[in-house]
């Protein structure tokens, strides 16, 4: 074996790795044999971390967006002295492991962001980024430089190929974040075979457009001069964010498979492994091998980490001596926590006020939670003056700590850098546009709810009463596509008080994201001041015996106009509003029995998106009444009355359901 230190490092890491992944016979062993060698330069000579504190709050972050490499991210973990064990390799993607197939967030101490959706990770990365630029500009003062860390990512081919990626890394080169670094493993192979097949471009040259500086390092396999060198310029780079294009060779060392798309997604066999680690030096029948010299080598990130980080505990020390008021602050962001006062200043809105649209109401308890909680902030995609989204006087970060960040129109990357904002912690984020964009930032919202992650999504324009734009832009199928996703609560508030309550909810909660979809139109305020009840899902808005109106936002006002025009004809009503399902169903049995008795069958839902999934809650006999069919441009409330959101369409329901109950 080599008595080169540094391949002795690289080749432990690359040979960890395969075995890892032979031994599930599942994974894919090619990035790591490739990017072994960036990795380790990175993380061996630039990369501050703390392995005996993985949330140390100045610690660098590193991001592996090409997360099926994950055999090498838990192979740095366990050498450099994180809570990884050889066992833990031994378990790779096995059930309850710390090592599942793509990494996740939490679940590996030293994870700093869930990925393997190709993309993802490098436009968190973003996000990462600039939550350090906003922190720092809030907090640093001079002499007290307490924020101030690098944001890595390894990306690959496939990643560079995701628009998710291209659009962070536009706003990223627009915004001028210095502190940011891909290194990019070019390696020209896909999984179907040589990247040529789809893509030819000059990655760098699409990266320099848009404002990256970009480097390049030829031999990625064994230049550990050059790789260290691109990294020492990116650094001192500081005024746009940098990428690193290093050549390598996927499944380096691979007799038969070295730089094929066999290396790729599926384990090298017994005999290729064997045959890799004779290549590299290693004795073939040594699994999961470490070396002494490589383990502490490696392992010296230890003491490196200690170090670093006791000499930040000592100018925090000084910071909070000199800035106690601030220092107090950001030990609260750091926590996660909201200041004791944070709703001290939210508004109030008398019931039976005048009207106001749910997104315009949204936007007033918003400015005033921004005024209480200084480390929340985040923006919109190209909506501002529609989504209400805006914090007045809180500038635009085009340079660093403006409370307002203006994402273009980039909503699947804006719903990512969202994310990253709170992988980074310290900051709270929201990210906002019309709801039926959704369906562009679906899968960092999915990633934000099988993260459990406190991401805040505000939607606006919520349903076909937004009129004139017509079908393009008037959600259907959203409300219970979104509801189908675990952890994720859909807040659908019915007026002022109700959209006061979800953001409430939004602020606090901790079982995952919370989407607050808001009208466009002008609603009366039914509920009262506060609305407490609401932050339950679900709450009796009026009384009645004999038929029960279950309603959702905007038509929760039709159905007490319904309520009204019932008791007409000596009928009693009572309407139901149910802002949020998720929030409803858990609730214990008692509470949800004494809004829906199961005794009174006879019921009426109304909601302006499809009727799937109504049945579970109105029953056999009852009537769902919605929209399963695209809508149509016209006036607001033209298309809501043709469509059947209408008090007469909603008093025949309930007399058919209450004849059907007896």
């Amino acid at each position: 074996m080599t008595t080169d230190l540094p391949t002795l490092a690289i080749n432990t890491l690359r040979t960890l790795s395969i075995d890892a992944v032979q031994k599930a016979d599942s994974g894919h062993p090619g990035l790591p044999l490739g990017a072994a060698p960036m990795a380790y330069e990175l993380w061996q000579n630039h990369h501050k971390h703390d392995p005996k504190d993985p949330q140390w709050f100045d610690r660098d972050r590193f991001v592996l967006s090409a997360g099926h490499g994950s055999a090498l991210l838990y192979a740095l973990l366990h050498t450099t002295g994180y809570d990884v064990s050889l066992e833990d390799l031994k378990q790779f993607r096995q059930w309850g492991s710390k090592t599942p197939g793509h990494p996740e967030w939490h679940d590996t101490p030293g994870v700093e962001a869930t990925t393997g959706p190709l993309g993802q990770g490098a436009a968190n990365a973003v996000g990462m980024a600039l939550a350090e630029r906003f922190l720092a500009s809030h907090f640093n003062r001079d002499g007290h430089a307490i924020i101030d860390h690098q944001t890595y990512a390894i990306v690959s081919d496939g990643d560079v190929m995701e628009g998710v990626c291209f659009e962070a890394a536009s706003i990223a080169g627009h915004l001028g974040l210095g502190k940011l670094l891909y290194l990019y493993d070019a390696n020209n192979i896909t999984l179907d075979g040589p990247l040529s097949l789809v893509m030819d471009e000059d990655v760098g040259a699409r990266f320099v457009a848009m404002g990256w500086h970009v480097q390049h390092v030829e031999n990625g396999d064994t230049d550990l001069a050059a790789l260290t060198a691109a990294i020492v310029a990116a650094k001192r780079e500081t005024t746009r964010p940098s990428l690193v294009v290093v050549r390598t060779t996927i499944g380096y060392g691979s007799p038969k498979k070295a730089g094929t798309s066999s290396a790729h997604g599926s384990p090298l066999g017994p005999d290729e492994v064997a045959a890799t680690k004779k290549q590299l030096g290693w004795d073939p029948a040594k699994s999961f091998y470490v070396p002494d010299e490589a383990a502490a080598h490696l392992g010296s990130a230890v003491a490196k980490g200690a170090a670093a980080h006791k000499a930040w505990d000592e100018r925090f020390a000084a910071y909070k001596t000199a800035h106690p008021e601030l220092a107090a602050q950001l030990e609260t962001a750091m926590r996660g926590d909201l200041p004791a006062d944070w709703a001290a200043a939210l508004p109030k809105f008398a019931a039976g006020g005048k009207p106001i649209a749910t997104r315009s109401a949204g936007g007033k308890v918003l400015e005033a939670i921004a005024a209480k909680v200084p480390w929340l902030f985040g923006g919109d995609a190209d909506l501002a003056g529609s989504t209400k989204t805006m914090v007045a006087g809180g500038n635009y970060d085009n340079a660093g700590g403006g409370r307002n960040l203006r994402f273009g129109i980039r909503e699947h990357a804006m719903g990512a850098i969202g994310n990253g904002i709170l992988y980074h912690g310290g900051a709270r984020s929201y990210v906002s546009t019309f709801f039926v964009f959704s369906d562009y930032m679906r899968p960092p919202v999915r990633l934000a709810a099988l993260n459990k992650m406190p991401a805040i999504f505000v939607w606006t324009h919520d349903s076909v009463g937004l009129g004139e734009d017509g079908p393009t832009h008037q959600p259907i199928e959203h409300l219970m596509a979104l509801r189908a996703m675990p952890h994720l609560a859909v807040f659908r508030p019915a007026d002022a008080n109700e959209t006061l309550a979800g953001w409430r909810v939004a602020m606090t909660r901790t079982g995952g994201p919370t989407a607050l979809v808001l009208s466009r139109q002008d609603l009366p305020i039914l509920a009262p001041e506060n609305a407490p009840a609401a932050e339950k899902g679900g709450y009796v808005l009026a009384d009645g015996t004999d038929v029960i109106l279950i309603a959702t936002g905007s038509e929760v006002h039709t159905a007490m106009d319904a309520r009204t025009a019932l008791a007409k004809e000596n009928i009693s009503a009572r309407v139901v509003s149910l802002p949020c399902w998720e929030l409803y169903v858990a609730q214990d049995a008692a509470y949800r029995e004494s809004v829906l008795p199961a005794a009174r069958p006879a019921r009426v839902s109304v909601e302006a998106g499809v009727t799937f999934g109504w049945r579970e809650l109105v029953g056999d006999r009852g009537v769902a009444i919605g929209i399963d069919r695209f809508g149509a441009s016209a006036p607001g409330e033209l298309v809501l009355e043709k469509l059947g959101i209408s008090v007469a369409h909603i008093v025949a329901a309930a007399k058919q359901t209450i004849a059907s109950s007896r």
